[in-house]
């Protein structure tokens, strides 16, 4: 449970120094950039801990999917950019995806555990 919470600080991290990249290309003042490096760095390192238990590919795929499905929702609602039904459909598609991998993952688990490996 302990790596899913760190994974989960890790897409916060992300989000925030994702979504701090508008802020700074909009402001004179470098806490834009600042913000943006420190989050982004905190996200991997954040990530590098949560493979320890998780595996590498559910890990990075949640990671980089929900983050990019929250980033594109906080897109629309902080910076006023259009959410067509092209990308509805993208996000939508992106979650079924992140979903079978964690699915599929599972399965191999079980099926290990079965055979004795």
């Amino acid at each position: 449970m302990f790596y899913w919470i760190l994974l989960a600080l890790a897409i916060v991290a992300e989000i925030t120094g994702t979504l701090s990249l508008k802020w700074a290309s909009q402001g004179d003042s470098p806490a834009g950039f600042i913000l943006m490096m420190v989050m982004i760095s905190l996200s991997y390192i954040l990530l590098a801990f949560s493979v320890k238990k998780i595996a590498l590919g559910v890990a990075y795929a949640m990671w980089e999917g929900v983050g990019i499905v929250l980033i594109t929702l906080f897109s629309v609602l902080l910076f006023n950019e259009s959410l067509s039904a092209n990308k509805i459909i993208g996000l939508v598609i992106l979650l079924c995806g992140i979903a079978l991998i964690k699915t599929g993952t599972r399965q191999q688990k079980v099926q290990e555990v079965q055979h004795g490996l």
